[in-house]
């Protein structure tokens, strides 16, 4: 992204009740280039033969944008979408009045799509391939099987576990993507993107502030820039620079490398009272006063990417060289 260094970006007002940017076609979806020219030709290619989209499984880490890129097709192929979520379907009955009432070619968007109970998925393997379900009425002797029509639909279905979903129900989708994490200048245009819709003033060294601080991830970029829009209504007379960003991320507890407190806790521990480590998931759960599971699906993923943090058979450790940047009081450990 060639920006110059000092500029301001010109904005537009723009007048909705969302809270931050929505793309609307691929155009404006920022990110996953490579993915977005595929998914592109499967969707013309199928309005064109005026036929459903075949059925879709996209996965990959969260707060990349499947379901804003689930929306895009939908809108692309003039089609209706329905947003569901895995765990909220608890009964068949469910996912059958949810089936039944999509029209021809109509969209179903299932998030979380690996919790989705056994018993209910069973429905989703006739309803994929042949457009009907089968539906048990009464019991015992009485009970009678009443198969229903579908209309043909496109399931997209998200995960962020793929290992997780049973094989028979992945053999079924047609199209199966994974999504990467952003490059810093693909934030910074989301990052951008968000300013100019809610029509505040963004210096460009400030959106790549925000960008560089957002894990590779577009969710936490937009959150980022909220709390320090924030701060700029405040006390910069909505006009964001890069000293708004720094006094924002001092008082939210974010680093430019965007390590957060309870990311540098958990180093800290491991470092101080470990030597660097190995030690056991669970013991640092306890001493940092959060449960295992959070520590290994929203906090580990980071600073293993980064090279800070390794798993071991023995447990989590610091590697040697971070470990020495860490007894230096180095202030970033990237450097």
């Amino acid at each position: 992204m060639d920006i110059e260094q000092n500029a301001f970006f010109s904005l537009a007002t723009v007048e909705s009740n969302e809270f931050d940017f929505q793309p609307k076609t691929f155009d404006d979806y920022c990110g996953q280039t490579d993915l977005k020219k595929k998914l592109r030709i499967y969707a013309e290619a199928a309005r064109m033969r005026n036929e459903p989209l075949d059925h879709v499984l996209l996965f990959g880490p969260p707060g990349l944008g499947k379901t804003t890129l689930a929306t895009i097709m939908a809108h692309m192929m003039n089609v209706a979408i329905r947003v569901c979520s895995g765990p909220t379907l608890e009964r068949t009955g469910d996912l059958v009045a949810i089936l039944s009432g999509l029209g021809e070619k109509d969209i179903l968007f299932i998030d979380e799509i690996h919790r989705i109970p056994s018993i209910v998925e069973e429905v989703l393997y006739t309803a994929m391939e042949q457009f009907y379900v089968d539906v048990i009425i009464g019991q015992g002797s009485g009970a009678k099987s009443i198969r229903i029509p579908l209309q043909p639909f496109t399931l997209i279905g998200a995960t962020t576990k793929a290992g997780m979903i049973s094989a028979p129900l992945r053999s079924r989708f047609g199209i199966t993507e994974r999504f990467d994490f952003y490059t810093p200048d693909e934030l910074c245009e989301i990052v951008v993107q968000n300013a100019r819709f809610v029509s505040v003033s963004i210096a460009s060294d400030a959106a790549h502030t925000i960008a560089s601080a957002a894990r590779g991830t577009p969710r936490v970029a937009k959150k980022l820039f909220r709390r320090v829009r924030d701060v700029a209504q405040v006390e910069n007379n909505n006009k964001i620079t890069r000293e708004v960003v720094t006094r924002a991320f001092s008082f939210l507890g974010v680093d430019q490398d965007g390590l957060m407190a309870l990311d540098h806790r958990l180093l800290d521990i491991i470092t101080n009272h470990f030597g660097g480590g190995p030690v056991g998931v669970e013991t640092l759960a306890s001493m940092i006063g959060e449960d295992v599971q959070t520590i290994e699906d929203v906090y580990e993923p980071f600073l293993l990417r980064q090279g800070l943090l390794e798993k071991t058979p023995r447990g989590r450790q610091i590697p040697r060289s971070v470990l020495a940047k860490r007894l230096s009081g180095q202030n970033s450990l990237f450097e």
